[in-house]
């Protein structure tokens, strides 16, 4: 019974220590994940000027996917060093519409007509 006993204190010690450690990955992983965040806010705040910042921001809202291709294209351009100043929106804009150029899908419909075979010869 003692072994038991003995036994179980180690297993909910152990089991204290593995959350304990999911828990500090977690708090990691979010700290690393929020700076991250704001280097790339801070990037973009140093290469968009004000009316170009709010335009990305109101895209993120709609469409979350183009604001990020845009914010990596920007961050990429200006880690190259081939962004000379700040970006104002008609800049913005043009790239924007370059992303939406590349994106478009085009649709093909392709009908397929169900034959039906209306033979009596094969009775």
């Amino acid at each position: 019974m003692g072994d038991d006993a003995a036994l179980e204190a180690i297993r909910q010690k152990r089991m204290a220590e593995m959350q304990a450690g999911s828990q500090d990955e977690g708090n990691k992983a979010m700290e690393q994940q929020a700076r991250q965040q704001e280097m790339k806010n801070n990037i973009l705040s140093a290469i968009l000027d004000q009316k170009a910042r709010a335009r990305l921001n109101t895209i993120a809202q709609v469409k979350p996917d183009r604001a990020r291709k845009v914010e990596m294209m920007l961050i990429n351009m200006s880690q190259r060093r081939q962004i000379m100043g700040k970006i104002g929106e008609p800049e913005l804009i043009k790239m924007l519409e370059e992303i939406s150029k590349a994106d478009t899908k085009t649709t093909k419909v392709n009908f397929d007509r169900r034959r039906v075979d209306l033979d009596s010869d094969s009775d």
